[in-house]
């Protein structure tokens, strides 16, 4: 007959694991760290990874005779020709013109739509709100770029649309361009300004209210100063994607050459990768800038 001792099943000891768990506990820091270590090497790999490349890249020369790429001396003279040809600096200005005002529109036309999401639509109609905005994102960008590019040929469907009063549609150009920007871009200005919006304290409004404030002027010098890091977030969102795009251009566009159509020419077709690598760097400056500007805008500081 055994003991109670012998019956009893044997302890397992898990050893390690067990320390090693109860020591990640008890350091919260350290969990952080081990959490975010795969996407901060995926981020120092692949993304500043590519731009160091890219940036080294651009100091290389394409050799005229031979055609193959000079990396035996680095050279400035990429950056010299980009800096000394006057259609380079064109169309660095118009693409950034055309950055700025794409966020221009978004903005007029995200914020009143942000607004009513967010302080005046019921719970249904705000949920159906968020999923109208963020159902162009489920579809392909091309099958996009091509609808627009069907509805604005000549002769196409916002042309019959028009017909009736007299109107034409803008056609294909830069017109076109501006539209589509526009409109590819919106769900990431409204979606910014909403969730701003959505975190300013009923209280700050109904304090306005008890100071004899009108409605008016507590949206003029209450909401909008607010609002405004959220503002900037967005725009960070539509002037960066506005100013590396090349295929709106070449779809709805007319010809005009802008930043990202030269970029791809000089990969793709002139096969002029260091003189591509720099003139990639343009663009690369003005988001820097830019981001800059929003850091001072409060854009990266909650509410």
């Amino acid at each position: 007959m055994t003991s109670d001792a012998s019956a009893r099943p044997p302890t397992i000891d898990h050893g390690w694991p067990r320390h090693l768990i109860s020591g990640l506990y008890r350091r919260p820091r350290l969990q952080l760290g081990l959490l975010l270590s795969a996407p901060m090497l995926w981020l120092v790999v692949a993304y500043l990874g590519s731009l160091a490349l890219m940036f080294v890249a651009a100091f290389w020369r394409l050799d005229a005779f031979s055609g193959k790429i000079d990396r035996s001396a680095l050279s400035v003279a990429n950056f010299v020709e980009i800096l000394t040809t006057p259609v380079y600096r064109d169309v660095a200005l118009r693409t950034t013109l055309m950055a700025a005002v794409v966020t221009v529109a978004d903005a007029v036309i995200a914020f009143p739509v942000a607004y009513f999401m967010a302080r005046v639509a019921s719970p249904r109609a705000r949920g159906f709100l968020i999923v109208s905005i963020t159902l162009p994102l489920w579809s392909g960008y091309l099958v996009k770029v091509y609808s627009w590019r069907l509805m604005l040929l000549p002769h196409g469907f916002l042309d019959s649309l028009l017909a009736p009063l007299g109107l034409s549609g803008p056609g294909l150009g830069d017109i076109a361009v501006w539209l589509v920007f526009t409109y590819l871009w919106l769900p990431y200005m409204v979606l910014p300004i909403y969730a701003g919006l959505e975190q300013i304290p009923h209280s700050l409004l109904e304090a306005s209210s008890d100071l004899g404030a009108r409605a008016a002027m507590t949206f003029r010098r209450v909401i909008v100063p607010l609002a405004i890091p959220a503002v900037v977030a967005g725009s960070i969102f539509t002037f960066s994607l506005t100013l590396g795009d090349y295929i709106v251009p070449g779809l709805v566009g007319t010809g005009t050459q802008f930043i990202g159509t030269i970029v791809y020419n000089n990969v793709g077709i002139a096969g002029d990768l260091p003189l591509a690598a720099a003139y990639s760097l343009a663009p690369v400056a003005v988001m820097v800038v830019y981001l800059l500007i929003a850091r001072r805008a409060g854009a990266f500081q909650s509410l």
